[in-house]
């Protein structure tokens, strides 16, 4: 069976003290889709118990993935059980997915342990894949060249716009849209909060919360080609 790995990130707080942590629906909506195909691991820079952004909790309360994602014992335990990003070896899985969550601008962004691991799985011709903030944990990922994997690509992520809405700008280090531009890539963007996936290659990446679950399946069609 065909392995993924689901990265979270370990930062809890922004820039300015807020909480960051991962995005409740963005792990729990594709992870029901992916689950019943392919095995899947957690990991996260410090390993077990990524924090989970509270507000997610509240915002998806009423939402029956998210519920039974907070409840589901097996979920828990890999939690609970998350590896060290040093600890993995990318050989043993056939794609990777970034949760978003303000906490992968915090932490994943700049971790040079992350962008080797997610520069591994690009080069080796596997999924990379990354929802709403997520696409910041794979700014530092290169091709074989040593270009940016976004560099002539067409990719999308949480928009300047839907920053600016929730108020988050000055909580995190830069903004992921004038990031990816700047890396050469081809931004692509739906109004704010709407489902927006964008697939070039094997670069998977979705703009927003409601962009998860067309993210999970963009990976599992790659992963069943």
């Amino acid at each position: 069976m065909s392995s993924i790995l689901f990265v979270f990130t370990s930062a809890s707080k922004t820039l300015t003290g807020h909480a960051a942590g991962w995005y409740l629906p963005e792990a729990a909506h594709p992870y029901y889709i992916l689950a019943p195909h392919f095995d899947i691991d957690f990991a996260s820079p410090a390993g077990p118990n990524p924090p989970i952004a509270e507000a997610s909790i509240k915002d998806f309360a009423n939402d029956e993935g998210c519920v039974k994602f907070l409840d589901d014992e097996t979920v828990k335990d890999k939690l609970a059980h998350a590896k060290k990003l040093v600890d993995v070896d990318a050989a043993k899985y056939d794609a990777i997915f970034y949760i978003g969550g303000l906490g992968p601008v915090i932490d994943l962004a700049f971790d040079e342990t992350n962008a080797k691991l997610a520069s591994e799985f690009y080069q080796s011709g596997k999924v990379v894949s990354a929802v709403c903030h997520g696409p910041a944990a794979i700014v530092g990922a290169v091709d074989a060249s040593g270009k940016s994997i976004f560099a002539g690509k067409s990719a999308t992520s949480f928009s300047n716009a839907e920053e600016v809405m929730l108020g988050t700008v000055e909580r995190i280090p830069f903004s992921i849209e004038d990031k990816i531009t700047t890396l050469g890539g081809k931004f692509e963007k739906a109004k704010p909060w709407q489902s927006h996936v964008v697939v070039d290659g094997n670069l998977i990446t979705g703009q927003n919360p409601a962009s998860a679950v067309g993210v999970g399946e963009a990976i599992l069609k790659a992963l069943q080609k």
